[in-house]
């Protein structure tokens, strides 16, 4: 009886072909990208609080602070049972989990990785969250969620056009809700947010939204 022989050069073949597939199942599922900055963490802890762990949504948290460490990673932990994780270089991006952006530092995606890159504007207001927004629009496969909350300045409003021409939502807290309208304001001000919720309502959204994809 005969028995097939497969060469090395078919097996490796065969291998690079199920690890490139397994690669580009990593980017299907949606990313949430909630930029914030001053009244933020009241803004994300009522988001938390409201989404469920197991919907298939990748959260991250880009807040724009450039000279502190940030503590999110230390303080969210209590108001959602998704594990939540400082971002380092090359982590990989995972659903049902909460990352969040370390100061000083522009955060893009490659390969369903977090890059990490030092701070592109580093005086005056930062752009991070644009920075990231752009990013994803180019380097992202899944679904986008934009999500603007409260801070200073008009941080991602740049960005929500673009992420709406490559079919995503755009979502900015509803003013009266936020310490620090602002940022949500000039989101607005765009005219590429297609809703204006509070935090309770953004998680009830972000839930349909994830419902729709699965």
């Amino acid at each position: 009886m005969l028995v097939p022989i497969i060469s090395t050069c078919e097996f490796n073949e065969s291998a690079t072909a199920q690890s490139v597939a397994g690669a580009s199942s990593v980017k299907d599922f949606p990313i949430v990208c909630v930029g914030g900055s001053a009244g933020g963490l009241d803004a994300y802890i009522r988001l938390l609080q409201n989404l469920p762990a197991d919907m298939g949504v990748a959260i991250v948290i880009v807040n724009h602070i450039t000279k502190f460490p940030t503590h999110l990673h230390e303080v969210l932990p209590r108001f959602t049972t998704m594990p939540v994780e400082l971002i380092t270089e090359s982590l990989l991006i995972e659903p049902n989990r909460v990352f969040i952006i370390p100061e000083n530092r522009d955060l893009h995606v490659r390969n369903g990785e977090f890059r990490l890159e030092p701070i592109s504007k580093p005086r005056g207001w930062p752009d991070v969250i644009t920075v990231f927004l752009r990013s994803l629009t180019r380097y992202w496969d899944g679904k986008l969620i934009a999500v603007i909350v409260s801070g200073y300045d008009g941080d991602g409003a740049a960005a929500m056009c673009g992420i709406k021409q490559v079919g995503g939502i755009t979502i900015a807290q509803k003013l009266s809700t936020a310490k620090q309208p602002d940022m949500p304001e000039s989101a607005i001000d765009s005219g590429c947010i297609d809703f204006i919720l509070s935090p309770e309502d953004i998680a009830q959204e972000i839930v349909h939204i994830a419902r729709i994809e699965v």
